[in-house]
């Protein structure tokens, strides 16, 4: 091949990688260029050393064409050496490019591999004039993932419409200054005050503007009923000590506020407290479409079974509505699990309200990704249910209260909670006990590390009380914590456990896939993908006695707690969210297409942005067995 024709082949390559390949197909036409101008083209056989410590100072910037690279880098581990695979798309030495200095990881060829070579001096050219590159050099996968996020959200507004993110601060929300008075006044004098600015509420504030009750016309009703005076005070009858958000708290805290309080307005404040304004749920539902708040009250007020499935018919375009405002991924799981525990409270009022029902008091349990609020579209039951005995024998009670207990995993299946083919579900009379029953069921499974205990370990050391006495449900939490704290044997042998599913990482494909029934290879996203991270972390929290049973959560409290670094808890937590969010990508898309909702993807089907994240986030699960290995000397 002459000069001339190998460097249009080069041009050639390099221009598609560019078109296909994040944060490259971004760049600006004379950075594109500038790439293309300086970009060499290498080849290398399998099992060359393509660039080691010995190298020196880092020279050149590789882009992966094709081919797999095999790295090795000290670290956690056999033999402190961390293993791990690039693949096309991806690139390497940007820890050393950036800081000038020779690289600590030996890159070999895994097989022939084609790459893409850019010179230093054109590398840092691309890297000061380029916010995208540099923001991706910094970032990371973070970056990344924001682009994701953007598509997302872009493709579904596309087909909803909406131009206001969840992410927008309050502050941009305040329409003009809040009506505000003193406790003094009188009811007449307020209501004709918010009758004059055509406003439905007021707030009534101190000497410095801090807001201390909250009157609505909503409340009027009520002054009136009950036979008040308007010449009464105000303060006599406004709500005191009314909750309130900072000014640069997001759109999204309000909606999960006014959802929660049963609440259309919430009260705006600067740092110091001082009243800004106030937002009503018309301010931010008649611009977003949300329609939270409606549909709470809409389960919460279902006066029907009936009432109630079809006010649950409503979630699935919720969380269209959500991904297209650009709400995060646990932003969506909160609201879900909001949304599901109303309608697990108002399916057992229901119930208990018929005729012949019950009255014996209790606490409805959640477990699995229910206990832990990571819910998604795609769900079945996993609950129990817990009871004070009292004077009576325990089996007098559960008689009484198995039946109710099947009739509300019946109308939660109605409702879209499909049955446990496992019978984890409170009708089982295996789970629905007395406290004493509950704790020497966990006590028995901590003292005996059997399959079958740890096995059931991953559904019920992920639980929260969501009906009824709630206290005794968090006292029976922190119970099991104690326990599973106290025996290393038992964290051991479930840290072994959670070692048993691999991330599904191959040596000479991208990923590990099963062939399914209609022939397709695809991988478990919820298996495969979200198991380690919640098995791992599970371990952790037990070891360091936090109770979150939210796998961020836990996240969190180890990084607080010193149990994690928090570079580690932030990798780990936007991998999970990553897999998560293609997880809900795809019920989506199953659902616009009327499909059966699983959780199992093709990943062939993925763009090269999709796959190259997906391999770093199955790296972040691997790398979170090895610390575990390392841990509990596995």
């Amino acid at each position: 091949m002459t000069g001339e024709d190998a460097q249009a082949q080069t041009q050639r390559i390099a221009q598609a990688f560019l078109d296909q390949h994040a944060p490259f197909d971004r760049l600006s036409s004379p950075l594109r260029d500038h790439v293309l101008a300086h970009c060499q083209l290498c080849d290398y056989r399998a099992g060359a050393t393509i660039l080691e410590p010995a190298s020196g100072r880092a020279q050149y910037f590789y882009l992966i064409v094709s081919g797999r690279v095999d790295a090795q880098r000290p670290g956690v581990g056999e033999a402190g050496v961390e293993h791990f695979e690039l693949e096309d798309g991806e690139n390497f030495p940007m820890a050393a490019m950036i800081g000038q200095r020779a690289t600590r990881t030996i890159y070999r060829a895994g097989s022939d591999v084609r790459c893409l070579r850019l010179p230093r001096k054109a590398f840092e050219h691309l890297l000061g004039d380029s916010p995208i590159f540099r923001d991706y050099c910094l970032r990371g996968v973070s970056s990344l993932l924001d682009q994701v996020q953007r598509d997302i959200q872009h493709h579904a507004a596309g087909h909803l419409g909406g131009d206001l993110s969840l992410e927008t601060p309050l502050k941009d929300l305040v329409r003009g200054k809040a009506l505000t008075c003193e406790p003094e006044t009188s009811i007449r004098d307020a209501v004709q005050a918010m009758h004059a600015r055509e406003v439905g509420s007021i707030v009534i504030t101190d000497n410095k503007q801090r807001a201390r009750g909250m009157f609505t016309l909503h409340d009027l009703r009520a002054v009136i009923a009950q036979g008040h005076g308007l010449d009464e005070r105000i303060s006599t009858v406004m709500v005191p000590d009314p909750h309130t958000l900072d000014r640069h708290t997001y759109a999204f805290e309000a909606v999960v506020e006014m959802a929660q309080r049963h609440t259309r307005h919430i009260i705006i404040t600067q740092s110091s407290g001082k009243v800004v304004g106030v937002i009503s749920e018309r301010d931010i539902f008649a611009l977003q479409r949300i329609n939270v708040v409606h549909l709470t009250r809409a389960i919460t007020g279902a006066t029907t079974v009936e009432a109630l499935v079809q006010a649950r018919a409503n979630v699935g375009a919720l969380i269209d509505t959500m991904m297209a405002h650009g709400a995060g991924v646990e932003q969506i799981t909160r609201i879900i699990t909001l949304l599901n525990d109303r309608t697990v409270a108002r399916a057992i009022e229901l119930c208990r309200s018929a005729e012949g029902a019950p009255s014996d008091a209790f606490t409805w349990i959640a477990f699995g990704s229910e206990g832990r609020s990571e819910q998604t579209r795609v769900t079945d039951q996993d609950n129990g249910l817990l009871f004070n005995p009292g004077d009576e024998p325990a089996d007098a009670v559960r008689a009484r209260l198995l039946p109710l207990a099947r009739e509300i995993n019946e109308v939660l299946d109605r409702c879209g909670f499909s049955l446990c083919q496992g019978n984890v579900m409170a009708s089982n009379p295996a789970l629905c006990l007395s406290l004493d029953e509950w704790e020497a069921m966990f006590a028995d499974m901590v003292g005996s590390a059997t399959p079958e205990h740890i096995l059931h370990s991953t559904i019920y050391f992920d639980f929260r009380p969501v009906w009824g006495d709630l206290a005794a449900g968090e006292a029976l939490q922190q119970r099991v914590i104690d326990l599973a704290r106290s025996n290393s044997v038992f964290l051991h042998t479930l840290a072994a456990n959670s070692l048993s599913i691999k991330p599904p990482l191959g040596m000479f494909r991208d990923f590990i896939t099963d062939k399914d029934a209609d022939g397709e290879h695809r991988l478990d996203l919820k298996v495969r993908g979200l198991s380690p991270f919640v098995d791992g972390l599970r371990v952790l929290a037990l070891h360091a006695g936090i109770a979150q049973p939210n796998t961020l959560a836990r996240l969190r409290a180890l990084a607080q707690a010193g149990e994690l670094s928090s570079e580690d808890a932030g990798a780990f937590e936007r991998s999970f969210g990553f897999i998560q969010l293609l997880r809900m990508r795809e019920h989506q898309r199953q659902a616009a297409a009327n499909e059966p909702m699983h959780n199992r993807l093709d990943p062939d089907a993925l763009n090269p942005m999709d796959r190259r994240i997906l391999r770093a986030a199955f790296r972040e699960a691997r790398r979170l067995q090895k610390k575990l290995e390392v841990r509990f000397q596995l």
